[in-house]
């Protein structure tokens, strides 16, 4: 591009602003897929979307504060994400199902390089109170080209990927529904449809212990039928996080039993370096 300093010149404005359009695109591992352009997605493929902040210190996980530091809890998201992550991706196969991480605030994609499975698609939240997140997210996820979604939570990493597994499936079932993968606090883990249903993330108070009954009331009142996964359960406070480390950490845990491997890693870590009292008292 020619500048106003005459011919050969040069724009150097213009040039810092390919030369930063590049740099983010050489960072952006993940495709970031636009709400407004269909891709190309083989068969009838699920959205396996995990819901996630990016992990900045005093930013997530910060109920865990303490007995964590503000570091060791956006760690701990970090490996909460990464074995989620696994899970899907040991559940989806290329023709019918695909994992995606449904991601905020904007400009943050870099933060995923080294957390999330290279194949994994990113997809920008919208929207600003969480219903309004979920509905947001299937809409865009169904708007992109797949036929269903699940949008899961990034607070249970121990879920295993048979779950996941079975969502698919019920989901490629004929006729609509609902699944549901409920948490031992009241909520859910995951929520799959097969069309948009606004109406089940509406009338929800979120986070309390009413959100699974309310959204099986929404659903019964829509005539949509619900099915239901395994239950798990989020770690998001302190007795939580000593329930995982017993089930990760304890006696009669197999330590290759390939569940939360980053998580158990991270925990593992702290006790071995601080003692067990700190996060996992006897």
């Amino acid at each position: 591009m020619l500048g106003s300093g005459g011919k050969g010149a040069i724009n150097t404005r213009s040039v810092k602003k390919v030369e930063l359009q590049l740099a983010g695109w050489m960072k952006a591992v993940h495709r970031v897929l636009d709400p407004n352009r269909p891709v190309d997605i083989d068969g009838d493929a699920c959205a396996l979307a995990v819901m996630t902040k990016a992990p900045r210190a005093g930013e997530v996980k910060t109920r865990l504060v303490p007995p964590l530091t503000h570091d060791e809890a956006a760690q701990l998201n970090s490996s909460f994400l990464s074995d989620v992550a696994a899970a899907i991706s040991a559940a989806a196969t290329e023709r019918i199902a695909r994992g995606v991480a449904v991601y905020t605030p904007l400009g943050t994609e870099a933060a995923y390089e080294n957390i999330l499975p290279e194949e994994f698609f990113l997809i920008a939240q919208r929207g600003h109170n969480f219903g309004d997140r979920l509905i947001f997210a299937a809409e865009d996820l169904f708007m992109v080209g797949f036929t269903s979604v699940c949008l899961i939570n990034s607070d249970s990493p121990t879920v295993p990927a048979e779950n996941f597994s079975q969502a698919v499936e019920l989901l490629h079932l004929p006729g609509d529904c609902i699944v549901l993968g409920p948490s031992d606090d009241g909520g859910y883990y995951l929520i799959g449809l097969k069309k948009l249903h606004r109406e089940i993330f509406e009338r929800i108070d979120w986070s309390t212990e009413r959100v699974l009954n309310q959204t099986l009331q929404r659903a019964t009142e829509i005539g949509v039928e619900v099915k239901l996964l395994p239950a798990g359960y989020d770690v998001d406070d302190r007795a939580t996080l000593e329930r995982l480390c017993s089930e990760l950490l304890g006696e009669h845990t197999s330590r290759d039993c390939g569940i939360a491997a980053n998580t158990r890693k991270f925990l593992a870590e702290i006790i071995m370096r601080e003692g067990r009292g700190r996060i996992w008292p006897a």
